[in-house]
């Protein structure tokens, strides 16, 4: 009896893809000096919403993937 592997096929790639994008931002992150403290707040916004807008994709194509 064949054992059907397309669902363990899609968390292996989700996965694969949460350790090739977190941990080598995790590590960057462990290895980085901290930064001197910022008299004033540096960013205008736009940063801020662009961030936003990279997380609401993320999220839009990872419920995109579950769905289908």
């Amino acid at each position: 009896m064949a054992v059907n592997a397309a669902p363990f096929n899609g968390m292996v790639g989700v996965i694969a893809l949460i350790f090739a994008v977190i941990l080598p931002m995790i590590h960057a992150a462990g290895l980085a000096p901290a930064p001197a403290p910022a008299l004033a707040p540096t960013s205008d916004g736009t940063a801020i919403d662009q961030g936003i807008a990279y997380i609401l994709m993320l999220l839009a194509l990872v419920l995109t993937y579950l769905i289908h």
